[in-house]
């Protein structure tokens, strides 16, 4: 799973991912605020090993121009920029928030940051892709934001000093990935699904985006969401979508259920249903 580095100073080096997984994880930070901290974080990923950086939503128009990215001037150049967080993580299978949390209630489940490389192997294991997400330096993920997340990783901070760096928390987040293999937190973590993970990875991102959309469509008709809820009925159906975990295969049944059912409300005949 790892790739091992013999010759002179190979020691340092044990514990990084091979290509074939560490091109899978991706790091996105939304409306990051200044150049130079997004030049950070590209430098901290290519430090361990990692090339997939998304920006969304940038303040600044010069990111890609920021000198702090020492030795990684083309990964910022090659970084995708997305207008919406939901664009950015589309395709990924498990969307993992990062932050503090002494300021919030969280409504997902909240991994403590040893156990973030054993659910990140795991998910990459089942040939899925991850997303480690960071908000901006001035507030962090907002709570929108963090209803695409189906985990929360919170970095171990005093209280007198819990915000940290968006640059220092990328590296200290891809530094226990890539050291995954040396340190005892590498034990490999137990199945949370409720369905079988040997058949694959969970649905993409997108997929659950579009799926909610569909429900959300089928409430309208069935009159269950007034115009004045929709907006909390959206967030909080967010939220259970991803808590389901669910496989390809379960968001396709879904998928034909409430469009079958969103059918009947519009244009069906709701008497003929059997």
């Amino acid at each position: 799973m790892y790739q091992r580095r013999d010759g002179p100073g190979s020691h340092y080096n044990v514990g990084l991912l091979p290509a074939g997984q560490s091109d899978r994880v991706d790091v996105v930070l939304v409306s990051p605020r200044n150049p130079l901290n997004t030049g950070a974080a590209a430098r901290a990923m290519a430090n361990f090993g990692f090339t997939r950086l998304t920006v969304v939503a940038p303040y600044g128009p010069h990111w890609r121009e920021a000198r702090s990215a020492v030795g990684a001037p083309q990964l910022l150049e090659e970084a995708r920029e997305c207008n919406t967080l939901a664009e950015a993580i589309a395709d990924t299978t498990l969307v993992i928030g990062t932050g503090t949390l002494q300021s919030r209630r969280p409504k997902q489940p909240v991994v403590p940051l040893p156990e973030l490389a054993p659910r990140v192997l795991q998910e990459l294991a089942h040939d899925g892709r991850v997303a480690l997400v960071f908000g901006s330096e001035k507030h962090g993920l907002t709570r929108d934001d963090l209803a695409h997340c189906r985990l929360l990783v919170e970095i171990p901070t005093h209280a007198e000093q819990p915000s940290m760096n968006l640059g220092q928390a990328v590296a200290v987040c891809l530094y226990v990935l890539a050291t995954a293999a040396i340190l005892p937190a590498s034990e490999p973590a137990k199945p949370t699904r409720a369905n079988n993970t040997a058949a694959g990875p969970s649905t993409t991102s997108g997929n659950l985006d579009r799926l909610g959309i569909l429900i959300e469509e089928t409430m309208r008709a069935a009159g269950y969401s007034p115009r004045t809820m929709q907006a909390a009925n959206r967030h909080d159906l967010r939220l259970t979508l991803r808590r389901l975990n669910l496989n390809p295969a379960d968001t396709r049944r879904l998928f034909g259920l409430f469009r079958r059912i969103h059918w009947r409300l519009t244009r069906g005949d709701a008497s003929s249903a059997r």
